[in-house]
């Protein structure tokens, strides 16, 4: 590569095989004619930091092939009633395998069709209701929002956001019992890597916060969490179905692509999450109407990484400034 320019600590740092190790990544970007990420973002990310000087050298090499799930699967099989619904809708079941179909039948959706929507959604939810009671001896009211979040356990994934959501509207509760809120289950599957001692840590701590708001009969009725065991894509056959809303929250530019937005939304829920990964190409293809988004953009967090002080935020926000802990660790 010396003749492109490149100085020798940078030939070094790129060399398969180096400081007695082996480089398999750089092996495959040698070996690679097509290197792409997996989603529109994370594509832009590798190009300027991952592998910068391998598309310094070779960009044409560089494209992006946004991850995909099959409806096959994650409607049609998973889904009896919407796939019913939808072959309806359509006059056919092209769409199982030609999802832009349903784009051609988006002005059908009247009273009527929403309607039955609806009572797809709910029979799904009693469904899901029945399996998880069979399964883990746990009620809850198909009549409340099913707030869902089932992925691998990792912090960027931020679960840990969501459970101390859970408990700061549990506590705002307990404070103020005439506080309107809907009825809402928090619904988490996950596994974490064997030696991922935090992330075991936080699987912990969701179970245990289970425990607090599922015993207390000052939230019964309002509030549940269901911590799904041994999760796996067949309790996501059950859990998808029935989901109103699919948390992805993983802060910008931590999440590659992701794939249980994308089933999430082929069945009916509304995402709630940040601008990252396939969520941005998700939000383009459904609509702003369809989905909540908050927090920095990818390009904003470098100055935000500047500037911020958990301390202040735990301090000045209300829900951080532990207001509640004591309440907590004297159970």
């Amino acid at each position: 590569m010396s003749e492109r320019g490149l100085d020798g600590a940078r030939i070094d740092y790129m060399a398969p095989v180096s400081g007695g190790k082996v480089h398999m990544a750089w092996i495959a970007c040698y070996a690679a004619f097509s290197i792409n990420g997996v989603a529109a973002l994370h594509t832009e990310i590798i190009k300027r930091e991952t592998l910068k000087d391998w598309h310094d050298v070779w960009p044409e090499r560089f494209n992006n092939k946004t991850n995909g799930v099959t409806p096959r699967r994650w409607l049609n099989q998973c889904n009896p009633r919407l796939a019913r619904l939808l072959t309806e809708v359509t006059g056919s079941d092209d769409w199982v395998r030609d999802l832009d179909v349903l784009a051609t039948v988006a002005d059908a959706a009247d009273d009527d069709v929403l309607a039955q929507l609806m009572e797809v959604k709910h029979a799904n939810k009693v469904e899901f209701a029945r399996w998880i009671k069979d399964r883990q001896g746990i009620t809850i009211d198909p009549e409340a929002i099913f707030d869902v979040q089932i992925k691998r356990l990792h912090e960027y994934k931020r679960q840990l956001l969501n459970i101390m959501y859970v408990l700061d509207l549990y506590f705002r509760i307990k404070d103020d019992p005439t506080l309107d809120v809907p009825k809402r289950v928090f619904i988490f599957g996950a596994k974490a890597a064997p030696g991922y001692v935090r992330a075991k840590a936080i699987i912990k701590l969701i179970n245990e916060v289970a425990r607090l708001v599922n015993d207390d009969a000052d939230v019964a009725g309002r509030l549940c969490v269901v911590f799904v065991e041994n999760y796996n894509v067949s309790p996501a056959e059950k859990i998808i179905p029935a989901a109103d809303v699919s948390e992805q929250i993983s802060m910008a530019g931590k999440e590659a692509s992701g794939t249980s937005n994308m089933k999430f939304m082929m069945n009916g829920a509304l995402t709630l999450g940040t601008l990252d990964g396939a969520n941005v190409e998700i939000l383009d293809a459904v609509g702003e109407d369809n989905a909540y988004i908050f927090g920095a953009t990818e390009d904003e967090l470098p100055d935000l990484r500047r500037t911020y002080d958990p301390k202040q935020a735990t301090e000045q926000v209300p829900g951080l400034n532990a207001s509640w802990m004591p309440s907590l660790t004297a159970r």
